[in-house]
């Protein structure tokens, strides 16, 4: 179920990321067709298509919707697990972020796309698109809010907007500098993720809200560019410009994390090193080739396995196990970052970040055949780690496509200090034999695992 939340979640910013490089190479070849139309003889690949290009984005989102519906409650159930009284309005503005920073660019006197009045006729043709498809949808499909707040889940609105003002400032100024393609579609994928954790829509809602979001914008600069007969007013200006050529980059990333201790050996709770995954969000910004400060944020997760132990008293528990609800950590790091092109497309990353862990809390379960309770188990005690000091020293090395996008493979260290602190149920407590056993009200941990996995890496 983590897996599924977290491939869902990936792949929406990994279709952002895409959706934020894949048309610059193309709209260059726009821009210079505008002076030499191509042969008419020349045949373009499938793939290669422009109508393809704009509709993969879209379509692997409405794809990823309909795979996470049977799951939605359980994706719904870890939200509940790590963050049950998460509550932040942030979505609420986020979204229309994107389409400020349009008009502030264009107030400002910096070209985009379009000039001012084509870029707002544009967008008010793909915001009355979009508002048609998500609010025919929402009312016919009917489904619950999984707060039950209403019936109208489903496609979320907050995602659709969010999404469709990042198309809109990609379209406008992706050719300009690509790192406004990227903050766009983070912060809508910030707001779709803000949508789930406050409870008000289930991630099959978001994705697709994705999907409508995007396609609506392409749909109404398709209509609007038609009626203009070009692709827009300063195409041939903007495909002049480039970056100063240094590796500032944002990535998300994922993997696995291997525990080189055991992180429960102090509580008594895990025998064993354990094999959890790693996920986030990492970016730097360089001041030359060679040196940046960057930073990440990224979230860590360790299942815990069943412990099987045996109580004096056989005639009550004569053998019984412990459960233990998997750690988790969200971890925050800033530090230098070093970088050298070694060869043609390739290129090698080091750092060093120092920053802060917030562990998540959870629960101690004790597990019987002899328990007469629906699962066969009572909640032991609860834990709370506390929060610590994270050191990451890490490596990568990057494979450039082209000189704004390439695939990295990572391998990191990192290392925390935490204090176990346990709150006893009165299971505990009223039982002397079991008083014994577990008398421990915290304990000193140490958290020391090895992250190795991909990143998608877009450069700015």
């Amino acid at each position: 179920m983590m897996n599924k939340l977290v491939l869902a979640f990936f792949m929406l910013l990994t279709l952002c990321l895409y959706k934020a490089q894949d048309t610059l190479q193309q709209e260059n070849n726009l821009s210079h067709s505008i002076s030499e139309p191509p042969a008419l003889s020349e045949k373009v690949p499938f793939l290669k298509k422009e109508w393809v290009q704009k509709s993969i984005a879209p379509t692997l989102l409405f794809t990823a919707s309909a795979a996470t519906w049977g799951e939605r409650k359980n994706i719904r159930d870890i939200r509940n697990r790590y963050l049950p009284d998460f509550k932040a309005s942030f979505d609420d503005y986020l979204q229309y972020a994107p389409a400020a920073t349009v008009y502030g660019l264009k107030l400002a006197g910096i070209k985009g796309r379009n000039n001012i009045g084509r870029a707002t006729l544009s967008y008010a043709t793909s915001l009355a698109i979009m508002g048609i498809i998500v609010n025919s949808v929402k009312y016919t499909s009917k489904v619950e809010r999984p707060d039950a707040s209403a019936k109208n889940s489903f496609p979320s609105g907050h995602a659709a907007m969010a999404f469709a003002n990042a198309s809109f400032l990609h379209k406008e100024y992706g050719l300009v500098n690509p790192a406004y393609s990227i903050g766009g579609y983070g912060a809508a994928t910030l707001t779709g993720l803000g949508r789930n954790l406050n409870n008000r829509h289930w991630m099959p809602d978001i994705l697709a809200g994705a999907g409508v979001g995007i396609i609506s914008i392409e749909l109404g600069y398709f209509f609007i560019d038609k009626f203009y007969k070009n692709k827009g007013d300063n195409l041939s200006l903007l495909s002049r410009i480039e970056s100063n050529g240094y590796p500032s980059f944002l990535s998300i990333k994922v993997g696995s994390a291997l525990a080189t201790t055991n992180f429960l050996k102090e509580s008594e709770l895990d025998n064993r090193k354990q094999v959890g995954f790693d996920a986030g969000l990492e970016g730097a910004y360089f001041f030359s080739k060679k040196w940046g400060i960057g930073g990440d944020l990224s979230f860590s997760s360790f299942p815990i396995k069943p412990q099987r132990l045996t109580l004096d008293d056989e005639e009550h528990y004569e053998n019984f196990d412990i459960t233990t609800q998997s750690l988790g950590f969200l971890n925050f790091g800033l530090g230098p970052y070093f970088s050298h092109e070694f060869a043609k497309n390739w290129e090698v990353m080091l750092k060093a970040t120092g920053g802060y862990s917030i562990p998540a809390s959870g629960k101690i379960f004790v597990k019987s055949e002899h328990i007469s309770t629906p699962d066969n188990q009572l909640e032991l005690a609860t834990y709370k780690p506390s929060k610590a000091f994270r050191l990451n020293l890490g490596s990568a090395i990057t494979y450039k496509f082209n000189p704004e996008l390439g695939i990295t493979a990572y391998a990191e260290y990192n290392q925390i200090k935490s204090t176990m602190n346990y709150h006893f149920s009165d299971l505990v407590k009223d039982d002397e034999e079991m008083n014994e056993v577990f008398n421990t009200s915290f304990a000193k941990e140490k958290v020391r695992y090895i992250t190795i996995g991909l990143r998608l890496t877009a450069y700015f």
